[in-house]
């Protein structure tokens, strides 16, 4: 409380209207008035902390829709490339999967087939890479390269694959 009080005494109300301050030219002088007061704690702090600059944000994810997963369980739509990754270690998973976006996008491709497998035992959920690779296509690194995906359809894999969207190339 001894605090708080020790700070609103360093502060002053301003004086000024809003108008009024916006009214006046921007070129013109400073009238003179009284001397200037020392600057409270809070806008020491202020001033010696700016606020971080904003980065520039990644693109969002979008689901694919139902009448575009509809024409690649079909057929309808060509599937550009596959990846199985079956057999494989995260570490290993998540580099090969980098590297298969990135050509996919340099090539050109919409979508691709992205099989991770069910695991040995679904009921005990041991699928690792069927729960990290979405939690992968999420991540900044990812974004740049995918538009969103939908789990496949049973043809193509069903819940042991993903439909992946890859973004244009700039």
């Amino acid at each position: 409380m001894a605090l708080w009080r020790a700070v609103t005494r360093t502060v002053s109300p301003l004086k000024r209207h809003r108008k009024a301050a916006s009214a006046a030219p921007k070129h013109a002088e400073p009238k003179p008035g009284p001397p200037a007061r020392p600057a409270s704690p809070l806008a020491v702090t202020a001033t010696l902390n700016p606020a971080p600059k904003a980065k520039p944000r990644e693109p969002a994810l979008a689901p694919l829709d139902r009448r575009s997963k509809q024409k690649l369980a079909r057929g309808r739509q060509a599937i550009d490339a596959r990846i199985d990754l079956h057999g494989r270690t995260q570490g290993e998973a998540h580099a090969v999967l980098l590297r298969f976006l990135q050509r996919a996008q340099a090539n050109g491709a919409k979508t691709v087939l992205v099989i991770t497998g069910k695991g040995r035992n679904p009921a005990n959920e041991r699928g690792v890479l069927k729960r990290q690779v979405p939690m992968w296509l999420a991540l900044p690194e990812f974004r740049g390269l995918v538009v969103g995906f939908a789990e496949a359809a049973v043809g193509h894999g069903g819940a042991g694959a993903l439909y992946v969207r890859v973004r244009r190339s700039k």
